[in-house]
């Protein structure tokens, strides 16, 4: 065997050149993963979450029919110091948060849970983004609770995981987050009426609408700390996201291209929940996300789906073990089991890590740039599929990766930065074998919700 000639030699050589421009052509994208997120994980505090949650507990009920003008009792009460949690959270970082009441009457109906007119009164704090303030992603629990009869607003009803674990965890993650700066504005959404029909919920998804909100992501936190199934398991290193699909809001187009083409796993819901499934994987070796492709658990409902409804992408963050004799339960004790939501079923521990997942996933939301719009694909009986989109408008844009994977895998498992481009083509990536889809990239690696073609 022979080696090279000279002149084999010299035109490998010649192509050198050549060869380093190709790859230095396209930059080199920066990990997803940054180390002030890690700060925020660390910084959700167990204490100040049991403060929290045994101050609403400490409200005696807090029955969307409640008392409003005692001091010390009742629905009333609690709003007023949720308000005034924000505002002394605002003055700890300048006045960063704007905080207001949105609320709306809700008429009386003997058919519902709500007999005479009521005003249903929201709590609601706005972070103002630096580059993108019009764009928004939203967090929320709810401030009301109940014991066994929906009716009863007098009754003690603690509520202390259902749901003030979630109000812990809006407020905790304000306090955290509202020391760094994000680029979209963040929205901490402190929710009445649950119980009674989701009533707060449509109310502020009505006003982000008449408002012109350019809502990216909506995380309902409903019951997030408890570790203790009714079935007798004990976890406290899973969390579920439920994920649903098809929104009312889908045209009769959008349905037909659905039904040819695929789509239904792919809503922008489920792009939310895949995309806390990937923080909770970056930032959390001991929390593994649960993505259930159900707009809520079976037969009922939360405060995430009047926001679904308008269209906007939204998810239930929880548990994943529930005691149903917690749950919407009068106090007493019958047959030795102890009923009621009290605070000896919240481990203050998970509410924290849950937390904390709250806050890693708002603020790579809010650090990202926004997702790539009018993403198409073409590929049908070719070898090679391309997509193209319209270009991301934001000041530190680096560029967008495509993502695609099995249809019988979860999360996006295959991707290839591309640069700074709004067209790529997947060499010898069979297009029916592969879902796609196309997130944008910051210069610090911050990634937005991958947006799938349509």
């Amino acid at each position: 065997m022979t080696g090279p000639t000279l002149f084999q030699l010299v035109a490998a050589l010649a192509l050198l050149p050549a060869l380093a421009g190709a790859q230095t052509s396209i930059p080199i994208a920066p990990s997803f993963e940054d180390p002030r997120i890690h700060a925020v994980v660390a910084a959700a505090s167990p204490e100040r979450i049991e403060r929290d949650i045994r101050t609403l507990v400490g409200f005696g009920t807090r029955h969307t029919l409640s008392d409003t003008l005692s001091p010390t009792r009742g629905i009333g009460a609690a709003r007023r110091w949720i308000f005034d949690e924000f505002r002394r959270i605002s003055q700890a970082c300048g006045g960063c948060l704007e905080v207001r009441y949105i609320s709306d009457i809700v008429k009386g109906d003997s058919t519902t849970r709500i007999r005479t007119d009521v005003n249903v009164v929201n709590v609601v704090a706005i972070q103002r983004g630096r580059s993108d303030p019009g764009r928004y992603v939203l967090l929320s629990g709810d401030i009301d609770s109940r014991v066994t009869d929906p009716l009863n607003a007098t009754s003690d009803s603690p509520g202390a995981n259902d749901n003030a674990s979630g109000i812990a965890a809006i407020l905790e993650a304000a306090r955290i987050l509202t020391s760094h700066q994000p680029d979209a504005s963040i929205v901490y959404a402190g929710l009445s009426g649950e119980e009674q029909g989701l009533y707060g919920g449509a109310i502020v998804a009505r006003v982000a609408k008449q408002e012109g909100w350019n809502l990216d992501a909506v995380i309902n936190n409903d019951m997030v700390g408890n570790i203790s199934g009714i079935d007798g398991v004990i976890d406290n290193t899973k969390a579920r996201v439920f994920a649903p699909g098809l929104a009312p809001t889908t045209t009769a187009a959008e349905l037909r291209r659905i039904l040819t083409t695929g789509g239904e796993l792919d809503t922008p819901s489920r792009q939310l929940a895949r995309y806390i499934d990937k923080v909770a994987d970056t930032y959390f070796p001991n929390l593994d996300v649960e993505i259930i492709y159900r707009l809520d658990r079976y037969g009922r409902g939360g405060h995430h789906t009047p926001f679904f409804n308008e269209g906007f992408a939204a998810v239930r963050l929880m548990e994943t073990h529930e005691d149903y004799n917690r749950q919407h339960q009068d106090l007493r004790t019958e047959n030795g089991i102890a009923y009621g939501d009290v605070i000896a079923g919240v481990n203050f521990e998970y509410a924290a890590a849950m937390t904390a997942l709250d806050a890693a996933t708002l603020i790579s939301l809010a650090w990202a740039p926004p997702a790539p719009d009018s993403v198409t694909i073409r590929g049908s009986v070719q070898p090679s599929p391309t997509l193209r989109w319209k270009a991301v408008s934001s000041p530190d844009l680096l560029g967008y990766r495509i993502y695609w994977r099995k249809p019988s895998e979860v999360n996006w498992t295959r991707s290839r930065f591309v640069g700074n481009v709004t067209e790529h083509t997947l060499e010898n990536v069979i297009i029916d074998n592969y879902f796609f889809g196309v997130a944008a990239v910051d210069r610090e690696g911050h990634e937005s919700m991958v947006a799938f073609p349509r």
